[in-house]
């Protein structure tokens, strides 16, 4: 019934993000009015912050929009819906339900690379992708090497050799943090536990192009992976070559994962949680799947954030702890209609 009115629910949740994004703009400690954020966001300086000029006008309030609002807030866009659409992805290549970037062990390894990195190197943020990156690959080759052959056809097998490397990866990071100097684990701690303040300019523009080439890709694959739905000999014998499918779109997420724990640390339950939603409202075609997911994840990551840094007075709450707490809670109510 509620697939009826797909078309209905994609314009409410677009208009529900553009809302959220200007009414974000507002929120912080600095009080900015409606009107004074309109004549930042159409000032001449508008053109100059896009190009990457000089500003125009350096008053309080452009220094806070451009510098530090809006590339957190298209940070947390990208985020949200990269995790989403990663776990989307996972979920129908799998066809596990439980398959997400954090239970896949993605997000694990790239903890566990931009660990070393920022541990072994100097804190840069290339070197963390670049080392989150790698990591992520770890755990797909792990995984990969476990479930290669027919046990793809195993929801539940492919689920615990994820949840298997995720533990392992996770306590490689714990046995390294554990002998590192306290200053460096404390800081890296941190920001594993997920943050979006660190965020700016470059964040933007390292997260969007991986976003938008990951999402290209999972649309123009979108027959083979309806297809894959149905089973791995239905698929098969459409021609689509399985094992070539599920390696490319594992190594794009994995991709897309290294770059956002790279610049937001780990954030659990986006890619689980977001995917539900969307198929319920949506369906579980490909393309509505998609780009469902990428909005909901967007929306959900903007608020997330918000109430990360509006809840506490003067300090931030790690994202992680957020979207953990929301997504257990979504999933013991989950279960609880399912078992009805």
């Amino acid at each position: 019934m509620l697939k009826n009115h797909a078309n209905v629910f994609f314009i409410l949740i677009s208009l529900l993000l553009l809302m959220s994004i200007m009414a974000s703009l507002l929120l912080g400690t600095v009080n900015i009015s409606v009107i004074e954020l309109f004549k930042v966001l159409l000032s001449p300086a508008t053109s100059n912050h896009l190009t990457n000029s000089a500003p125009v006008v350096n008053s309080i309030y452009d220094t806070v929009i451009w510098q530090i609002r809006l590339p957190r807030l298209l940070s947390a866009c990208l985020v949200g819906a990269g995790l989403a659409i990663s776990g989307a992805i996972l979920q129908n290549i799998t066809r596990n339900p439980l398959a997400d970037p954090y239970l896949f062990g993605l997000m694990a390894g790239a903890g566990l690379g931009a660990t070393i990195v920022s541990i072994v190197l100097p804190a840069h943020f290339i070197s963390i992708a670049v080392g989150a990156f790698i990591g992520s690959l770890l755990a797909v080759v792990m995984v990969f090497a476990v479930c290669i052959g027919s046990n793809w056809r195993k929801p539940e097998l492919s689920l615990l050799a994820g949840v298997a490397v995720s533990f392992m990866l996770s306590a490689m990071t714990s046995f390294i943090l554990y002998f590192a100097e306290p200053f460096a684990a404390n800081r890296v701690i941190f920001w594993l536990l997920g943050s979006l303040s660190p965020t700016d300019w470059f964040s933007v523009k390292l997260l969007a192009p991986i976003f938008v080439l990951v999402l290209l890709l999972a649309l123009a694959l979108r027959r083979q992976l309806d297809a894959l739905l149905l089973s791995d000999e239905s698929a098969q014998t459409l021609g689509v070559n399985t094992v070539k499918l599920r390696l490319v779109l594992i190594i794009a997420t994995a991709l897309l994962t290294a770059a956002i724990v790279s610049q937001s640390g780990g954030i659990a339950f986006v890619g689980l949680m977001v995917p539900h939603i969307a198929r319920y409202l949506f369906g579980v075609t490909a393309t509505k799947l998609l780009i469902a997911s990428a909005l909901i994840g967007a929306l959900f990551m903007i608020w997330v954030d918000n109430l990360a840094r509006i809840a506490l007075p003067q300090q931030e709450i790690p994202l992680g702890v957020v979207t953990s707490f929301i997504g257990s809670i979504f999933f013991l109510f989950l279960m609880r209609n399912q078992a009805k």
